[in-house]
């Protein structure tokens, strides 16, 4: 037997060969894999699904990424292991022990697909599965899943493993619209991911596979199949308690997929929410929020036979001007209008306007809590004609004090108090100054029914004005968004506001429409006021501590009325629940008296003081410069009842009055004299041509507002409701106005100068 040796330049060749060779795999594996880029999706963190966050950072809505999916990435410390562990066993059980590609995985799919001519089995590792979900969607061709492999390679070679599995767990879809491990957890199970067991980990670690085709919800067996497999293969790994493994395959299937009714629902259309990007922290507070939303659900299943079928809630933390809570409607999937956000839409409110009437009262006509108004037949002009208002109850009540007039909610008066204000355009301009915008252009238009709620309002905006009120008239816009810029103006005197609380807190004023024991009572003082629309359409209430400031609309979106309810039977057991709620945690308090106040005692049958250990003495509030006069003999019968003047004659021989025995009727006695408040004998007029409003413009005040006949020999007078205007010209001025029930003239010197 011949044995031919090769020669050493065959050897030569061959060596070099192997080492070329060599030299090339070392370069495929390791060199060629940094000729790809990586997809740009792993350049940056995944993104989170945009949240929004309460006043303590707790998370109220998770909002949804452009593909309508939401996620919440987090670190990997957070994710469990055994979470990590079923994935591993799931997708790829020597990921640890590969550079990116799998070969012995990839041999088997090859093999596996030569004998059966299809594919059979996966070679993918969790790697190579990074590239693809973060790449944009291609074509399963060869050269995509070469690119693939090339990436993870890079990947493998400039990350570390858990950085791999850190993003592919926060990448992975798993059903439903649910990215990321966290996101997962939270919606099939509403759990932390700490607490997921073995099982629900095991469930979630399988979805990945096909979502849809073994989503929990609607395919449960075909899910715990899944469960089970990957189970076993953990179980094969030898890396778990045979009997953690056992109780997990024994344990049902037990999900607890997050309900679609959200806390605040209407929050995500909210304009500064739209471009959202990162968590946002909102004024609301999360368990306050939650506690009116089942108030509300509640209070309108107790009322829906009386048809109450939806209410909102405002909730303002006073000192700060931010909502802590808004609830938008009782029902937010209700089909008749139940994502309407009733805080939003404008609605008649009723009486609460009155008592900005009787705001600019107290400011304009310097009228006290003790000043008596007349609850008589009042007919006003329109343009249809006549008008003769009533009360609520179709009484009228003849002299009632201005504090028995807001807090009994009386219509004429405050009609009467609007007229002698010179009509609506003042209780607009304050309204507005307030921040209420949808009373329109034109006063006009409303009449003195404004003062009774004819034009709409927001409830967000009402709850605000009256916030305002309980701030002593320091203004602050409404903040949903913490703000650290609004510093407040004032709005009005702070005395009057205080006067305004007090009556709206007095429950004994209240009590002959509002009898004690209802919703407006509370265990602490509090200032409330309701109103009903007509027809029933609309309730509210509104009131207010130092502390809060809680407003209440119920009634029906698509403007049926309900049965009888007022705004006591309707909102009152709202708001009164509301405050509970607000003053559960915070001790209720109620504001200092304003310096320049002080208290007096008063006949409410006149207004004027009396001792306060007489028969029919009433306590009352009184700006130290305003006190009434003394009552005196003159003022009363010999039985002691309170003498009326001529003008109550009509009202007292009515079937209205049921006061006989405690008011007479002197047909001889003149009304109140005329006394002119405003302007002063002697004063001094400076006309400044830069002041908007005009400098040269003057309304008189009387305390009988629309009674006297005024005249001037050199100034011009316009005819205007209650009181003239005055046109104001240089010189010195005399102007005279005549009370026409006695005839006296009073005579006034006014010197005007130009600036």
């Amino acid at each position: 037997m011949v044995v031919r040796l090769k020669s050493k330049s065959q050897w030569r060749r061959r060596i070099i060969l192997a080492v070329c060779a060599s030299a090339s795999v070392l370069l495929g594996w390791f060199a060629l894999p940094f000729a790809v880029p990586l997809p740009a999706g792993l350049l940056e963190n995944p993104a989170a699904s945009p949240q929004l966050l309460d006043r303590h950072g707790a998370p109220i809505l998770h909002l949804t990424l452009p593909d309508s999916s939401r996620a919440t990435p987090v670190a990997l410390e957070e994710i469990s292991a055994d979470l990590i562990a079923c994935t591993i066993a799931a997708e790829d059980k020597r990921f640890y022990h590969h550079g990116g590609i799998d070969l012995l995985a990839t041999l088997r799919a090859g093999r596996d697909l030569l004998a059966q001519r299809r594919v059979v089995s996966g070679a993918s590792t969790i790697t190579q599965q990074l590239v693809k979900i973060s790449s944009p969607p291609a074509k399963r061709r060869p050269f995509t899943k070469l690119y693939e492999a090339l990436a993870a390679r890079r990947l493998e070679m400039t990350w570390t493993k858990n950085q791999i599995l850190t993003a592919y767990l926060n990448r992975l879809d798993y059903g439903n619209l649910r990215t990321g491990t966290a996101e997962a957890a939270r919606f099939y199970f509403q759990k932390p991911l700490a607490d997921l067991s073995l099982a629900e980990c095991a469930l979630l670690a399988g979805l990945p596979q096909a979502p849809s085709r073994l989503n929990p919800i609607r395919n449960p067996a075909r899910a715990t199949v899944r469960r089970d497999t990957v189970l076993k293969r953990l179980a094969a790994a030898g890396n778990a308690d045979p009997a953690r493994i056992a109780a997990a395959l024994a344990e049902p299937l037990t999900l607890r997929p997050l309900a679609e009714s959200q806390p605040a629902p209407w929050l995500a259309n909210q304009p500064r929410v739209s471009n959202l990007q990162s968590p946002i922290r909102t004024t609301l507070d999360l368990p306050l929020q939650r506690d009116l939303e089942t108030i509300v659900r509640e209070e309108t299943a107790r009322l829906r036979e009386a048809n109450l079928r939806h209410a909102a809630v405002v909730v303002i933390h006073n000192p700060t001007g931010e909502v802590l809570a808004l609830v938008s409607s009782a029902d937010w999937a209700d089909p008749r209008g139940g994502q309407l956000n009733g805080a939003l839409v404008p609605r008649s409110p009723g009486s609460t306007l009155k008592p900005f009437t009787y705001l600019l009262a107290l400011e304009r006509n310097h009228r006290i809590p003790a000043s008596i108004l007349a609850d008589i037949p009042s007919p006003f002009r329109t343009p249809q004609g006549l008008d003769l208002p009533e009360n609520y109850d179709r009484n009228y009540r003849g002299p009632v004090t201005l504090r028995a007039a807001l807090a009994c909610s009386l219509n004429v008066p405050a009609l009467r108090e609007l007229n002698s204000l010179g009509g609506p355009q003042p209780l607009q301009q304050l309204l507005e100054n307030l921040g209420i915008t949808t009373l329109g252009s034109d006063s006009s238009i409303h009449g003195l029914g404004l003062t009774l709620g004819n034009a709409p309002v927001r409830l967000l905006e009402l709850s605000n004005a009256y916030a305002t009120l309980a701030r002593l008239g320091l203004y602050r816009p409404a903040l949903l968004f913490p703000s650290k810029f609004d510093v407040g103006r004032s709005a009005f005197d702070g005395r009057s506001a205080y006067l305004i609380a007090d009556i709206l807190a007095d429950a004994a004023a209240r009590s002959p429409s509002f009898p004690p024991g209802g919703p407006l009572d509370l265990p602490f003082k509090c200032a409330v006021k309701t109103g009903t629309s007509s027809d029933f359409h609309d309730n509210w209430c509104l009131g207010f501590t130092p502390e809060f400031t809680v407003g209440v609309w119920a009634g029906n979106f698509e403007q049926q009325p309900m049965k009888g309810l007022s705004g006591v039977a309707g909102a009152g057991p709202i708001f009164n629940r509301a405050m509970l709620r607000l003053h559960r945690d915070v001790q209720p308090t109620w504001f200092a008296r304003p310096a320049g106040l002080i208290e007096i005692s008063i006949d409410p049958r006149t207004g004027k003081r009396v001792p306060s250990d007489a028969e029919n003495a009433r306590p009352d509030l009184a700006p130290a410069d305003q006190v009434p006069p003394a009552a005196t003999a003159a003022d009363y019968d010999a039985s002691g009842r309170a003498l009326l003047d001529s003008s109550c004659a009509e009202w007292f021989g009515s079937r209205y009055n049921f006061r006989r025995n405690e008011l007479a009727l002197d047909a001889a006695r003149a009304p109140e004299p005329l006394r002119i408040i405003s302007p002063a004998d002697n004063a001094t007029f400076l006309l400044d041509p830069e002041i908007p409003s005009g400098s040269d413009k003057l309304r008189p005040v009387t305390n009988l507002p629309g009674t006297a006949r005024w005249q001037s020999a050199t100034l011009r007078i316009e005819p205007a409701s209650p009181e003239p205007i005055i046109h104001l010209t240089p010189g010195t001025h005399v102007l005279t106005a005549t009370d026409p029930a006695t005839g006296v003239v009073h005579h006034l010197t006014l010197r005007v100068k130009s600036l």
